[in-house]
């Protein structure tokens, strides 16, 4: 049987391909909305039937943060390898930003959060699930990172479980104290500064050297330039934009969580209004977009620069909790 498809018919079928894809990779590219922490929290204690006790909504974030890469349109996109994701590029970079969030809290929730004291054991089900996170991100073949991430997930149900569990051999613990929250407001605030300092190199600029800035015997491997030209390449800009809108928002859903499971050390440092502030910090960065795409004039040129603006409210983040981790280490 012979088939003739005129010019016009192909034209038209691979134009309505390209439609489809391009629809399909829009609607990919949208970012989730903020998850509502007391809803998750209290929908899980009722399918749970038990009572949230301190560290259960900090897990639960956790839980939801992570399970957002995995279940969100499109799913998992970052080592797609075929249309349209594999065309994508701010939805993946947005996806490594919630990713490094995601690490950070598992690292701490691992080594400080579950433990009473540094001679004490390492909960069983987070030295599971905190390597599981760190496999590279864009790894397809077996295992896949989204199977890799689905299993550290699976351990951190487990822990949230063994929080509530009155069962001796089963249970978990969570230790809500100043210093473990100090612990997490450290990796956050390396963080966010390399954000703010990469945000900040959209516009090419000199900056003087301070590697070694503070100690007169301070030395490096090898010597570097005394003024060092930044410019974040014009391919990268948008990409370097999304991570930092990622981890703002993963971020920001962590600290609404931390807020509730920690109230009683904020209240007793007087510190619970500058974690406000930080989260009201956050809730800026997520404001929407209208440009179709992340543009990058001067600082004070006719057209606006995105990074810098997004620079700014990380920044102002990154400025507060640095305060909140003096606020913290007061007696």
């Amino acid at each position: 049987m012979n088939i003739n498809l005129s010019t016009r018919t192909i034209s038209l079928i691979v134009a309505g391909v390209f439609v489809f894809f391009y629809g399909l990779g829009v609607y990919w590219s949208i970012e989730p909305d903020s998850i509502d922490i007391e809803k998750e929290v209290t929908l899980a204690a009722q399918a749970e039937n038990v009572a949230p006790v301190v560290g259960y909504t900090t897990t639960t974030a956790l839980i939801k943060v992570a399970e957002t890469l995995l279940n969100k349109p499109g799913g998992y996109l970052a080592n797609d390898a075929l249309p349209p994701s594999v065309f994508l590029d701010n939805m993946p970079a947005w996806e490594f930003g919630v990713l490094e969030m995601v690490r950070d809290m598992a690292l701490v929730m691992r080594k400080d959060f579950s433990r009473s004291q540094s001679q004490s054991l390492v909960n069983q089900h987070l030295k599971e699930a905190q390597p599981r996170f760190n496999i590279n991100h864009r790894k397809w073949a077996m295992p896949s990172a989204e199977s890799e991430y689905q299993k550290a997930i699976n351990s951190l149900y487990k822990y949230r479980a063994g929080l509530v569990s009155i069962n001796g051999q089963e249970r978990a613990q969570f230790y809500a104290r100043a210093d473990n929250l100090r612990a997490y407001i450290e990796e956050v605030q390396k963080r966010l500064g390399s954000y703010s300092h990469r945000l900040s190199s959209s516009v090419g600029r000199e900056q003087v050297n301070t590697d070694l800035a503070g100690d007169s015997q301070a030395q490096q491997s090898s010597s570097a330039a005394s003024q060092l030209q930044i410019k974040t390449s014009w391919w990268k800009i948008d990409d370097e934009f999304y991570e930092a809108r990622g981890a703002a928002w993963a971020l920001l859903q962590l600290l609404k969580a931390v807020e509730i499971d920690f109230e009683s050390v904020l209240t007793n440092k007087n510190a619970k209004i500058s974690l406000q502030q930080i989260i009201r910090e956050l809730e800026a960065s997520q404001q929407t977009l209208w440009s179709p795409m992340v543009l990058n004039g001067d600082g004070f040129g006719v057209l606006a620069n995105h990074s810098l603006v997004m620079a700014n409210y990380i920044s102002r983040a990154n400025a507060a909790l640095i305060d909140l981790n003096e606020l913290l280490s007061k007696g």
